[in-house]
């Protein structure tokens, strides 16, 4: 009996299913491109580790105990987390869906209990369709959730195949992979048919029966903004959208957080490229052309200077070395203007410490080839000599936060000679200082503004930083004495103006060519590096893009299936509008307020929060304003809005064309509400 009336009920109201249907599809495509996406990043690692030769790391990718670990490592968290807020955050958009096609056959229910059926009944018999009508969706989205990974992992490769190092990925799939995906959308969707399935179940017969389906406000509101734009029309649509709210719900929530993710989205991309590229790609687009990493060298040891000039279409070369070290500085060693600002004083401790009467400060070192050096001395004015170290002599106004826009002046007074703090135990020039420590004095030749032309930055953290630049012959002999180097040596080369990216690939292999063998190198090139950056920004912008579209698809599912399954829902409202004098062009216009209000909502929401968050990021980052509305994401979030709007105008259109064809004067004879 059961499974005639239900096959009956399905057969004569097909549009009733089409909501639980999209939601179950979108449901379960969502949850197959999350579990496809994240078990082929797993992947991509574990091969990444097993080319490496990384047992131990490859041992934490598994469920296996380590040798020296007695509980058992977890490898999915994230996965496990995010998935977990995934399918809780779809029983909360898509319960509804079943909710408004269920309480649509209260009457029908409450006339069944009447005669006998008992609640569990009735439950059964709502699951039973769920899982009917939900069966073909799920397999369906499941199936094209891994066409849709396996599209995203190709433009990602094709965007990211020049990024360097980066190991080519090969889509692939497990069956358990697929038994999981089955199994939590199976649940999810399970808890989201059965929360209002378990509701109707227990209402009484009366109250049941006592339900006429017609939608009715339950107490008077007035649309006095809807009433003032648009009229009578406006206000009727107003009302119609109140006593929809709970089977619009879906719509409502998806749009709101499809919308809103979006503008977030292309806001925060477009406000880090503006900075990223302000901040690193033009400012140092002159610094560098080419940089190589010589890994685990000292620049002591590096011989290959020479050789690297002479390759054709170089024009620069600097080889050059990183060190921390410490320098100890005086009250009076502090310029006027430095004094005046308060010297030391807005330090707590962090960066700058006292020595008695004297403050010990960060001093990076950058050991650079003589040849380079010397002709840095030659630009900046200082003696060309190899026997003493340039101090690079500007501090910017801590007491500014304005990152962005710094203010500068000088750091010290004109010094002959920087005293650099040495390793205890350590033989040389030395004077005592209150702790024991030793300190080595060294010539300055210049104390400057003007730095090395290298891709580096300098005190951008630690805005005390007393940077020293030294050439390798100096290096040498204070080396053992200051320590604190780096491992590795870098080369930073230029060519000439307006080079092309292939010019500067050619010259890249060239010079890892007469590399090879004697050293182990990284290399990268300006232009290359600048594409490789663009391309993970859109990769990125592809996936959260995806996620955004299919939350879209959600609401729009809820929209068409509640405004055509619904129609006969609503055939007596209208026939009684018209009965009252209004033409159909006022019903269509109450349509198209309808429509309207339903966009408008979450798409003004969406722009209050994208304003309030670009502010806040505005704010935080000191950047003018100016700078982001001439780069402004305006074409792609309208087109969105686009999108969705025109979405949901031909829901309502194709209600408003069904709704036109019936005959309405016939439903006010109607009493059956069937």
């Amino acid at each position: 009996m059961w499974r005639d009336y239900s096959s009956g009920y399905l057969k004569n109201n097909r549009s009733a299913a089409v909501s639980v249907m999209t939601a179950a599809f979108i449901s379960s495509l969502l949850l197959s491109l999350l579990s496809c996406q994240f078990y082929n990043m797993w992947k991509y690692e574990v091969e990444r580790l097993r080319a490496e030769g990384d047992q131990y790391a490859l041992m934490a990718m598994y469920l296996v105990r380590d040798a020296d670990d007695e509980a058992p490592r977890l490898v999915f968290p994230l996965f496990l987390l995010i998935m977990g807020l995934a399918s809780f955050s779809l029983i909360v958009i898509i319960h509804n869906a079943f909710a408004v096609s269920m309480q649509a056959r209260i009457h029908q229910f409450g006339i069944l209990s009447s005669i006998g059926a008992t609640p569990r009944q009735i439950r059964t018999c709502l699951l039973q369709e769920a899982a009917y009508l939900c069966a073909a969706p799920i397999l369906l989205g499941t199936l094209l959730g891994i066409a849709v990974s396996m599209g995203l992992l190709a433009l990602l490769e094709m965007l990211a195949r020049e990024v360097e190092g980066r190991r080519a990925s090969v889509f692939g799939y497990h069956p358990l992979i697929l038994l999981f995906t089955l199994l939590i959308t199976a649940i999810t969707i399970g808890i989201s048919a059965w929360m209002p399935a378990r509701k109707l179940s227990v209402m009484t017969p009366l109250e049941a029966i006592k339900n006429t389906r017609e939608l009715e406000l339950r107490r008077k509101c007035n649309s006095l903004g809807l009433s003032l734009l648009f009229g009578v029309e406006g206000e009727l649509a107003g009302n119609a959208l109140r006593v929809q709210r709970k089977a619009l719900r879906t719509a409502s929530i998806s749009l709101l957080f499809s919308m809103t993710a979006f503008t977030l989205m292309q806001c925060f991309f477009t406000l880090s490229g503006i900075s990223t590229r302000e901040t690193y790609f033009e400012k140092y687009q002159d610094a560098w052309d080419i940089m190589v990493t010589v890994k685990d060298t000292g620049i002591g040891s590096f011989g290959e200077t020479e050789k690297l000039r002479e390759i054709p279409g170089v024009d620069d070369v600097i080889v050059f070395q990183k060190a921390r070290a410490k320098s100890l500085l005086s009250e009076e060693n502090l310029s006027g203007e430095m004094r005046a600002n308060g010297g030391f004083f807005h330090d707590d401790g962090k960066y700058v410490t006292r020595d008695g009467e004297d403050f010990r400060v960060n001093a990076p070192i950058i050991v650079m080839d003589d040849a380079s050096f010397l002709e840095y001395c030659g630009q900046i004015g200082a003696p060309q000599r190899t026997d003493g170290a340039v101090i690079r002599n500007v501090i910017c106004d801590v007491t500014n936060p304005d990152f962005r826009h710094p203010q500068y002046m000088s750091y010290l007074n004109d010094c002959r000679t920087t005293e650099l703090l040495m390793q205890t135990g350590s033989a040389g020039v030395e004077m005592p200082v209150s702790d024991g420590t030793a300190v080595l004095g060294i010539l300055v030749l210049a104390c400057t503004e003007e730095v090395p032309v290298l891709r580096e930055e300098y005190a951008t953290i630690d805005k005390y930083e007393l940077v020293h630049f030294v050439p390798v012959s100096l290096w040498r002999k204070m080396e053992e004495r200051i320590g604190g180097a780096e491992e590795d040596t870098f080369i930073r080369i230029l060519c000439r103006d307006g080079v092309s990216l292939k010019e500067l690939e050619t010259i890249q292999g060239e010079i890892v060519k007469s590399l090879a063998g004697a050293y182990t190198t990284e290399s990268e090139n300006r232009i290359r590096e600048y594409e490789t950056n663009d391309r993970q920004i859109q990769g990125m912008m592809l996936v959260l893009g995806t996620f955004c579209v299919l939350l879209a698809l959600i609401g729009l599912g809820n929209v068409f299936s509640n405004t055509l399954g619904f129609v006969r829902q609503r055939r007596r409202e209208f026939a009684r509008y018209l009965s009252v004098g209004m033409t159909p062009g006022e019903l269509r216009k109450m349509f198209c307020m309808e429509a309207f209000v339903l966009v408008a909502r979450p798409m003004l929401w969406a722009a209050a929060v994208a304003v309030f968050a670009v502010g806040a990021m505005l704010k935080a980052s000191y950047m003018n304003p100016a700078e982001f509305l001439a780069e402004a994401p305006f074409a792609p979030i309208g087109a969105f809005m686009l999108a969705v709007g025109g979405a949901v105008a031909l829901a309502y259109f194709l209600s408003w064309r069904r709704m036109r064809e019936m005959n309405l004067a016939e439903v006010l004879r109607d009493d059956t509400m069937m």
